[in-house]
């Protein structure tokens, strides 16, 4: 039996200096909803290989074991006293990808990614031991955030919907997919349903899952995509492969490498803390519910566990998704169903902890790993297809006035050029349109506030009383 938490306390840990250990079992026990979600989920972290076969000219048995590599750092946050589920930097995938297009697939790719993911780490670290991230995000325009945001939500699209993309190998299957997911994970009109029926409310537990497997269903019956070749057995990563294509022996980045790749680690990190607060927030609102258990959200061992990971990838498995503090519709479903209560789960950390353990055990699975092979193009687009949905309503969301949208306009734009330099010239023209457009409105506005009381003043010191508001002058309700 796990170790049993008293009514309202933090659930039973290890004390391990910054972090707390709980381990499946002995601190808490096994979710079988999380475990079978996982089942099917895992097939995303599958979905990496297409880019890491075309960005990074790794043959398929090397990118499934550094797929390997990834789902052992997925396994960190739960283990070490994270309450979030972890993922990729998934809105960053767009701009990583430009980002690595100037250099070519192979050892010289590997170098700039291993750069990348080096100084992402850094950041992380740095700013997690200081705690100087809130700042360092705070700093940035918001509206060179949310063009950033914007931009890398157009660009995913983009991606998809461009001559030779994704899309055009299978429209009906990823279309129909798509908004199957989009329906279940944001439609106003199912969230009424969902309090009304029942199965509604089971079907919106698991997220993406019922829009992936129609749509793998689909596909394989119009034959967009491939019947799979199921095999039975465990299957076996090439690890000795993956080392090939490590620094370890292809090399390490130049200076210029690093140099190259500050912009889009800095782009990255501002979304993974956009992830961190949305995480906080998902977990505060289900909190409310459960009162049985406190659960605590230290932001400095989030980004401490995150830099673990990527410095992991960095050295093992180079990754363009990099990793990322938050999977949003996997957390937003396991706080949904954690606010049901302590039997549908005993804790935030047994769902998340269970999760990631079996989506680590399915990637061993040969049965499942080559059914769902023939469709990881399908579970990658439409993952970047609902990233592309989140990333422009969250943008435009947070964009406060007219001056904002314009800048925001002008950096998505310049942000989704096919240039490898795109991520600095986007970082450039929002600095430079924000210091001329929106610090002089600010002024203005400023200069204009003061007008309004000299004309109002010299009005009323004029004995004005004829009831009309002077030019310029706000009237009141």
């Amino acid at each position: 039996m796990p170790l049993k938490r008293e009514h309202g306390q933090e659930h039973p840990y290890w004390p391990l200096g910054p972090f707390k250990v709980r381990l499946p079992f002995i601190h808490y026990r096994w979710e079988f909803p999380e475990m079978i979600q996982a089942f099917i989920m895992f097939v995303v972290s599958l979905g990496m290989i297409p880019l890491l076969q075309q960005y990074l000219g790794l043959p398929y048995e090397a990118a499934l074991a550094g797929v390997v590599v990834c789902g052992i750092g997925f396994m960190l946050p739960a283990l070490l006293g994270v309450p979030m589920v972890p993922g990729w930097i998934t809105p960053a995938i767009p701009v990583t990808l430009l980002y690595l297009q100037s250099f070519e697939p192979g050892p010289e790719a590997i170098k700039a990614m291993i750069a990348l993911q080096v100084i992402v780490f850094l950041i992380f670290l740095i700013l997690g031991i200081t705690g100087l991230g809130s700042k360092l995000v705070n700093a940035i325009p918001n509206s060179l955030k949310c063009g950033v945001i914007i931009g890398a939500g157009i660009a995913a699209m983009m991606g998809e919907l461009k001559a030779g993309g994704r899309v055009e190998g299978a429209p009906i299957s990823i279309i129909l997919g798509a908004i199957i997911a989009a329906y279940i994970l944001f439609s106003l009109s199912f969230k009424n349903v969902v309090l009304r029926n029942a199965f509604a409310k089971q079907i919106s537990n698991f997220g993406m899952v019922p829009g992936i497997v129609i749509a793998m269903i689909v596909g394989w019956s119009l034959g967009e995509f491939a019947l799979p070749n199921i095999e039975w057995g465990v299957t076996q990563p090439d690890f000795g492969l993956l080392y090939a294509h490590l620094g370890f022996s292809v090399g390490w980045p130049t200076a210029s490498m690093f140099l190259l790749a500050v912009p889009t680690a800095i782009i990255a990190y501002v979304i993974a803390f956009g992830d961190i607060l949305v995480g906080s927030t998902l977990i505060k609102r289900a909190e409310h519910q459960r009162p049985d258990e406190t659960v605590e959200i230290n932001v400095t061992r989030v980004h401490l566990v995150t830099a673990i990971r990527n410095a992991i990838h960095a050295l093992f498995a180079p990754w363009p998704g990099l990793a990322g503090p938050l999977w949003t519709p996997i957390q937003a479903s396991t706080a949904e169903r954690y606010a049901l209560g302590r039997k549908s789960m005993d804790s935030i950390y047994s769902g998340q902890g269970t999760f990631w353990i079996s989506g680590f055990l399915a990637l061993f699975v040969l049965p499942l790993v080559t059914m769902f092979k023939p469709v990881l193009p399908l579970a990658l687009s439409l993952t970047m297809i609902l990233t592309a949905y989140i990333c422009i309503m969250v943008g435009m969301e947070e964009l406060k006035n007219s001056a904002e949208r314009g800048v925001a306009g002008i950096v998505a734009v310049t942000l989704t050029m096919p240039d490898p330099r795109a991520t600095i010239y986007a970082i450039v023209v929002g600095v430079v349109l924000y210091l001329l457009i929106e610090r002089t409105n600010a002024a203005a506005r400023d200069e204009g506030d003061l007008s309004i009381i000299s004309d109002n003043t010299a009005a009323i010191e004029a004995g004005s009383s004829d009831g009309v508001a002077a030019p310029n002058q706000k009237t009141s309700s």
